[in-house]
């Protein structure tokens, strides 16, 4: 039985050894295993949950090492398939802490994680798992538009259908699009999360608390708002929930976001309270800020509670 499934994007991350340089100077780089519902899985998987992943990679070298990183994390690939044109997706990065990390993708001419198609889905899986977790790239072109309203009318709005917000501009054809099928998507979802800038992309607005009330409004049981320095807000029908950051020496603060969410998997089907959850979540991700690499650096448990006892001290 899968406990955490995911869907969406995936590629491979190609990062500079060398921090503070341009892209035009590096000489060194690191191979790793990316792509934000990818590294979910990952981190779930690493949080002792079963885990696997929906997504296509191109037919080619970097496809298999997809699948060998995949197998080496412990996440299921079965549902991993090649699409014979298109070559896997690779991503550069530029790491200049504390906060600029320019993300250069190579999905050209077409990503194959959006050649997923509603007939080859295994609609039974996603309707079982106990956690389906999707994000807003997949919406962006058809075949996996369809694809994913196919995955989410088999789950029927089960608990813990989770739609992150993960809005990349590059990926769209203009805002608007983007955002009118976001606000169809969270009829059909539970959990929304995103930071400041994808929730005003979902309901027009970046205040913390007036962004919850609006994602509930428009479906969803729980709100999850991500503010960086600002910690996290945590919204339900019954209860607001607001924890601090935990601090860090950021090295690359993109894999952050993947890391909260592999761990607020976790908090979710552990049946946490809310507060409980989030700040799990939260210490999962300053960890991964911390670190170089995204799938590799996923926390352990032990980890986490390393960096939670310190923060309770702190």
């Amino acid at each position: 039985m899968t406990e955490v499934l995911t869907m969406g994007r995936v590629g491979v991350d190609v990062y500079p050894l060398q921090v503070g340089v341009s892209l035009r100077h590096v000489e060194t780089f690191g191979k790793y295993l990316g792509g934000s519902p990818t590294n979910v899985a990952v981190a779930a998987a690493r949080l002792g949950r079963s885990s696997a992943v929906i997504t296509r990679t191109g037919a080619d070298p970097f496809g298999e090492f997809i699948h060998d990183a995949l197998r080496e994390y412990g996440v299921d690939d079965r549902h991993v398939t090649p699409v014979a044109h298109l070559p896997t997706p690779v991503t550069f990065c530029e790491i200049h802490p504390p906060d600029h990390f320019p993300l250069y993708f190579y999905r050209f001419p077409k990503a194959p994680d959006l050649e997923i198609h509603p007939h080859e889905l295994d609609l039974a899986e996603i309707a079982s798992a106990d956690l389906f977790w999707t994000t807003m790239t997949g919406l962006s072109e058809q075949p996996s538009l369809d694809a994913h309203f196919a995955a989410w009318g088999a789950r029927g709005r089960r608990t813990h259908t989770v739609l992150d917000l993960d809005y990349r501009p590059m990926f769209w054809s203009c805002l608007k699009d983007a955002q009118e099928r976001v606000k169809d998507a969270l009829r059909h979802v539970t959990v929304a999360v995103g930071n400041l800038d994808e929730v005003e992309v979902a309901t027009g607005t970046r205040e913390p608390y007036q962004a919850g009330v609006a994602l509930l409004a428009a479906g969803v049981t729980l709100a999850v708002v991500k503010q960086g320095g600002g910690g996290v807000l945590g919204m339900t029908a019954d209860e607001v929930v607001e924890v601090p950051p935990v601090p860090v020496e950021v090295v690359n603060g993109l894999g952050a976001g993947d890391a909260f969410g592999g761990a607020l998997c976790h908090g979710l089907l552990s049946g946490w309270p809310l507060a409980k959850t989030l700040r799990y979540a939260n210490a999962a991700g300053s960890i991964v800020a911390g670190r170089l690499a995204c799938a590799p650096a996923m926390p352990t448990v032990a980890e986490i509670e390393h960096a939670l006892g310190e923060a309770s001290h702190a």
